[in-house]
């Protein structure tokens, strides 16, 4: 089987790559920080930046041709879902990718999707003031929800940009024909290649940084620890790259697990290394790096904890769906 990108795919990561660097840069990153920082705890998303994104295709992805969207797959979502991960865009993105077809709007960027799994424990939303419907899956059965229906409680969230509330009691809206376990299995999928990114931009600033900072009249670097770090840092991309990218081909669930565990060793360890190449620099509020951090940290525990993932795997092993 190759995995290799087709020009298609390449064209189309470069291209998401460079329409978040221009509408989504450090800069604005920075200030929707501030700006919520500031205002203690509500909206985050920029309606504004939801529907540049949407107008440029990035909900109607895996919608088919038909219904207005793009008729691509998994592999071109997780290239996308690469790239937001790698510019932090906050908002629920997997949410909104998955359900476009689902909540009236959408697809548009008019209207905003949030999806909740009631089946684990605890059962957390991801940005609730932000939602105008939720889709919440319980264990065998999907309902539509209108977010003031859902009886919640606010959780502090270790990421400044993602908002989250717990889901109290079931859901007790309309019943909402959908493949759950397909949903669940393709927002674990897209949940790691958000980490990926992740990841990625770790290990780009840690080499950007070490070749600027200099100590004893030479780039930090040149230093052979500080160029371990970095080296272990890229066969941690690499191998989650090579996992997640795998999983969007085969959709197999042991696979899945498996590529979101390796994304998320690469998000959080990638992380603190960048930290650790930064020095005393990468522990001010300053730096971009903590929120690295923070948002490896919230994704980790999102969609599919370790422990489920582990799980998962030692299923399939005992099942013998996975050969040693």
């Amino acid at each position: 089987m190759d995995f290799h990108l087709t020009d298609d795919q390449q064209a189309l990561r470069a291209g998401v790559r460079e329409l978040l660097a221009g509408r989504f840069p450090g800069e604005r990153l920075r200030a929707a920080v501030d700006a919520y920082e500031a205002a203690g705890r509500g909206p985050v998303l920029d309606r504004a930046l939801w529907r540049e994104l949407a107008d440029a295709g990035f909900f109607s992805l895996l919608l088919p041709e038909a219904d207005g969207g793009a008729g691509l797959g998994l592999p071109e979502a997780v290239l996308v879902l690469e790239e937001a991960g790698r510019a932090l865009v906050p908002g629920p993105l997997v949410a909104g990718m998955l359900l476009a077809g689902a909540v009236d709007g959408a697809a548009a960027g008019e209207r905003v999707a949030g999806l909740c799994d009631a089946a684990t424990m605890p059962a957390l939303w991801e940005h609730p003031s932000d939602c105008d419907e939720v889709i919440v899956v319980a264990e065998r059965a999907a309902y539509r929800c209108a977010p003031g229906s859902l009886r919640t409680a606010p959780v502090r969230s270790v990421d400044p940009l993602t908002p989250l509330a717990r889901l109290l009691e079931g859901p007790g809206g309309a019943p909402y024909a959908a493949d759950v376990p397909r949903i669940r299995r393709e927002a674990v999928l897209l949940t790691a290649a958000q980490q990926l990114g992740g990841a990625a931009h770790a290990l780009e600033a840690a080499v950007a940084y070490a070749r600027y900072r200099e100590q004893f009249g030479a780039p930090i670097g040149s230093f052979q620890a500080v160029k371990h770090l970095c080296a272990q840092m890229l066969v941690r991309v690499e191998l989650a790259r090579s996992a997640v990218y795998a999983a969007s081909v085969t959709e197999d669930p042991a696979e899945v697990a498996g590529a979101k565990l390796l994304a998320d060793e690469a998000a959080v360890r990638n992380a603190r290394d960048c930290l650790q190449v930064h020095g005393g620099m990468g522990f001010t509020w300053e730096a971009d790096v903590h929120l690295l951090l923070k948002r490896a940290w919230l994704r980790g525990e999102s969609r599919q904890s370790a422990a489920a993932g582990e799980e998962a795997l030692a299923a399939a092993l005992a099942d013998g769906h996975i050969a040693v």
